[in-house]
């Protein structure tokens, strides 16, 4: 049972024997911790339905505490407070629990299937920094949710279907004229080896872009490629499938160096089959209709507080939108894996698109009444001086540039710390992806915030690299003592008076009822500020406590069963975020 689940029973129960309704049973974390560690103010609220004085009932209840094996102190307080410690020996039983059950012995909900869209990339350009958010955030929810017992899928869905092709097909055309794709009399098969690297692919597509705002027929040129691309052009769909290739592989490995991964690699060309059925769904519902020669959907609703616009779902000239390519994904989707939910992460200045396609989704019948779907828009990752992240040049900064910029700052910070003989790649890379993850993922999702490499990479402070430290630090302990894989916890010693161990296991105590609200608000900070408290709460324990020089063997297992468990749910808590700790450091 969850830490905060069973300390409500309790005062329910108490609230319940003392003759009134137990929902006013309820404990939080006290506001005036010099005071209680945990507090119930139901009795304020039971006043008004019982015509008592708030202070009666809370005697009342308190009375009803007295030999209970939770709470060590509690105390009626006026004008109606109940005030209460908990047991050091309840944290200790329930810390026992913890260590000897699997994931700690949480209790999962129903499984369900959810599918995270949080990829995005376009083929044939690198990844940049403006697809940092979605891949971690992505990435982390994935991991929180799966570790709540659902099935979860990841789908990149590549931007593969658009008018870049034509543009790269257009220049490749002019760059190499020789190549058998432009040989109209050529009826053999097609290469197989692509004709270009992926350093010559993400040179083509921008001077493909920037020829043709500048040559009008370059421009309609590519527009026919993209024409004939999505009617089936064998040489058009034969280059395409070469950028798809090439890309992809250039892909997983950008995103492998973020230990970011992807169930699906699925992209807008797979949604085309399922359009035209659906375009005449919407017209067979009497949904869709013409505007000016486009055909939209009505999609406001009467509590919109500003003006939700129609969404537009074939433009004027009969090709499609994003919100087209979108709500076709939604229906293969749902025949291949119908999901119970579909959680989507993209900028949030997108939130219009999502809130139109969401309700197309649902006016047409798409998905089911109760099937969830969620639309994370993040804010904006700036710079340390609060505007838009940008290279030294003033340009978009590519994502293995970023990546690399923060693994030398962090090797210049341990270099402050360790002899560099001790430093390894590895190691640098570890705590350089916690760096970026942490300093990103701590942050709620949908507000902006300052990408600052120097703090980031700092061993001090609410950062990865002080998360991983700590971490090292108990494994360092560990290797000292003759502790095997076969330890058995025990938390049996009596822990009265360490003020620091009585707040780790507090924290502790905690976890489960962290994850889950983290699932459930789809929210990696929470994870993020649980572990920065544990980490405190650790080394204040460590600071103040002779672990290893404990001459009472009793005591030096609890303190060490202590470390075992906190190492785990560190160790476990770090992975949720998608990243891991080294050895040593």
């Amino acid at each position: 049972m969850n830490f905060s689940v069973l300390l409500n029973n309790v005062m329910a129960e108490a609230f319940e024997k003392a003759g009134y309704d137990r929902t006013y049973g309820k404990v939080s974390v006290s506001n005036r911790p010099d005071l209680c560690e945990y507090q119930c103010n139901g009795a304020m609220a039971a006043a008004k339905a019982y015509h008592k004085a708030p202070i009666q009932i809370a005697e009342d209840v308190v009375r009803n505490l007295e030999g209970n094996a939770v709470f060590e102190t509690a105390e009626a307080v006026k004008p109606g407070f109940i005030n209460m410690n908990i047991s050091t020996a309840f944290l200790q039983s329930y810390c026992n629990e913890m260590a000897v059950k699997d994931h700690f012995g949480m209790e999962f909900p129903e499984k369900k299937t959810i599918i995270v869209d949080y990829g995005g990339p376009n083929v044939a350009k690198p990844l940049h920094i403006g697809h940092l958010r979605s891949a971690i955030i992505g990435e982390s929810i994935k991991r929180i949710l799966k570790y709540m017992g659902h099935e979860t899928i990841g789908d990149t869905h590549l931007g593969d279907w658009g008018l870049q092709i034509g543009l790269i097909i257009e220049e490749l055309k002019e760059r190499k004229p020789e190549l058998p794709y432009f040989d109209p009399s050529f009826t053999g098969a097609y290469p197989e080896e692509a004709p270009f690297t992926i350093s010559e692919l993400e040179a083509i597509y921008p001077a493909a872009s920037a020829k043709s705002k500048v040559d009008a027929d370059f421009a309609e040129r590519a527009h026919d490629n993209t024409l004939k691309l999505q009617g089936g052009d064998p040489a058009c769909r034969a280059i395409w499938q070469h950028i798809i290739n090439v890309s992809v592989n250039d892909l997983k490995k950008n995103y492998e160096n973020l230990n970011v991964s992807f169930e699906l690699w699925k992209a807008e060309s797979d949604a085309q089959p399922y359009i035209p059925d659906m375009i005449q769904s919407f017209k067979d519902q009497g949904i869709a209709y013409v505007s000016d020669g486009a055909l939209v959907v009505d999609v406001a609703e009467d509590t919109d507080k500003t003006e939700i616009p129609p969404c537009l779902v074939v433009k004027s000239d009969g090709a499609s939108l994003y919100a087209t390519t979108d709500l076709a994904t939604i229906i293969w989707r749902m025949n291949d894996y119908h999901p119970d939910q579909m959680i989507y992460l993209a900028d949030k200045r997108q939130d219009l698109h999502y809130t139109q396609f969401f309700r197309v989704a649902r006016k047409a019948h798409m998905v089911e009444e109760d099937t969830r779907l969620n639309f994370i828009g993040f804010g904006t990752m700036n710079g340390k001086d609060g505007k838009p992240f940008k290279t030294r040049a003033g340009g978009v900064m590519r994502l293995e540039a970023l990546i690399s910029d923060i693994n030398d700052a962090v090797y210049e910070k341990m270099k402050e710390r360790y002899d560099e003989s001790e430093l390894d790649e590895k190691t640098v890379k570890q705590v350089g992806l916690a760096a970026i993850k942490y300093g990103d993922l701590s942050n709620q999702a949908t507000k902006d915030y300052n990408f600052d490499i120097d703090r980031f990479a700092s061993f001090e402070g609410n950062t990865g690299p002080y998360i991983l430290y700590t971490i090292v630090r108990i494994k360092s302990i560990l290797r000292r003592t003759e502790i095997t894989d076969a330890f058995a916890p025990t938390f049996n010693a009596d822990a009265s008076g360490n003020a620091c161990l009585k707040a780790l296991m507090k924290n502790l105590c905690g976890f489960a009822d962290m994850v889950e609200n983290a699932a459930e608000e789809l929210a990696p900070h929470k994870i993020c500020s649980y572990i920065y408290q544990l980490s405190d709460a650790f080394n204040g324990f460590y600071h103040d406590t002779q672990i290893l020089k404990e001459e009472d063997t009793e005591k030096k297992n609890l303190y060490l069963s202590v470390l075992v468990l906190t190492k785990s749910v560190l160790e476990t808590c770090i992975d949720l975020l998608g990243f891991e700790a080294p050895e040593r450091m």
